[in-house]
């Protein structure tokens, strides 16, 4: 049985009762009426055998036996009103989407068209992604001239999560291989069990290297029928570059180069969509608009348990009663009635 006073969890089945209380302050103004109206019963000839200190003690101690009957009323309504004790059990059943992240780390990634940079502004946006698909077995893949699996499927999002944290650029060989940086996600999940399987792939660049081609990886993840949205990362035009000079690093305007026509290609060919990031704002609305389109479905069942609660409170009109009771008739007993 739940703690009384935590009210937070109490609900009453009856709380109708709760309308009786309106008897307590008429109950008060017919006490007062009373007792400014009283008079003796039965006048005296004398009073030496009664101890006037007894007597004036009891007089003042009397309301203690009205209070002992609001007491009791009060216990009694609440014990009708039928206190009970609440709690929920969910049963939560998903059926989630099994999901890789496949970023780019390449050299270019640097560059500071976005805020820090694209890999620091690619890794904030990941994150918050994935904080928005709690049933979702996700995985990581990161490719530059090669491409490496930094975290397998898993719904351990908080390993996940500290694997997007380590993303630096250098953790493999530089150079741009988006058919290898697929084709390692697709292998993350040809053997899922999930309702869907999705591919986020992000990249800056078009592909110059690697012993698979993109349209190779793409044939493979249309035959496990992987959905695949490409994200293309970068400003319109040029944008600055950190390069390492006889001087120290000095800012470059570079040219950006992103292979669109392969982006669009992938995504169509497999029911996903190609999206087109000039910078944070933009990525965040894209990662946004991703999360709406792979919609997982939970259902989730409410069981709610009731516990009464109106003994305790029943027995307490029962003390407060038989204790008014006790003490009229037997210390608060005087010859007046």
């Amino acid at each position: 049985m739940m703690n009384l006073m935590d009210w937070k969890h109490m609900t009453f089945a009856h709380p109708w009762f709760f309308g009786l209380l309106l008897l307590i302050p008429a109950m008060i103004w017919w006490q007062l009426r009373s007792k400014k109206n009283d008079n003796p019963a039965m006048r005296l000839t004398t009073l030496g055998g009664i101890n006037p200190a007894m007597a004036g003690g009891k007089a003042r101690l009397r309301p203690v036996l009205f209070v002992l009957r609001i007491l009791a009323l009060m216990s009694l309504i609440v014990a009708l009103a039928r206190p009970q004790s609440s709690n929920t059990t969910e049963n939560v059943d998903s059926e989630g989407i099994d999901m890789v992240l496949s970023m780019d780390v390449s050299g270019s990634m640097l560059a500071e068209d976005f805020k820090p940079n694209r890999i620091e502004a690619a890794k904030a946006q990941a994150l918050k992604f994935i904080d928005q698909r709690p049933t979702d077995r996700m995985g990581l893949v990161i490719f530059g001239g090669e491409s490496f699996t930094m975290c397998p499927i898993t719904i351990d999002h908080s390993v996940l999560k500290n694997q997007v944290n380590q993303i630096r650029n250098g953790m493999v060989a530089d150079g741009t291989s988006i058919g290898m940086g697929l084709a390692t996600a697709v292998d993350r999940l040809r053997n899922t069990k999930g309702k869907s399987r999705v591919v986020i792939l992000m990249t800056d660049g078009v592909n110059n290297t690697g012993i698979i081609d993109p349209s190779t990886a793409l044939e493979i993840a249309k035959a496990f029928k992987v959905r695949i949205y490409t994200i293309g990362v970068g400003s319109m035009g040029q944008a600055p570059m950190p390069v390492q000079t006889p001087f120290g690093i000095q800012k470059q305007m570079v040219p950006v180069e992103i292979d669109e026509p392969l982006m669009k290609r992938m995504a169509a060919e497999t029911g996903g969509k190609y999206f087109r990031a000039t910078g944070n704002r933009s990525l965040s609305s894209i990662y946004d608009d991703i999360d709406k389109m792979e919609k997982t479905k939970v259902d989730i069942t409410s069981f709610k348990h009731y516990s009464e609660l109106f003994f305790p409170f029943a027995l307490l009109a029962i003390v407060f009663l038989l204790a008014e009771m006790t003490l009229r008739y037997t210390w608060f007993r005087s010859i007046t009635g």
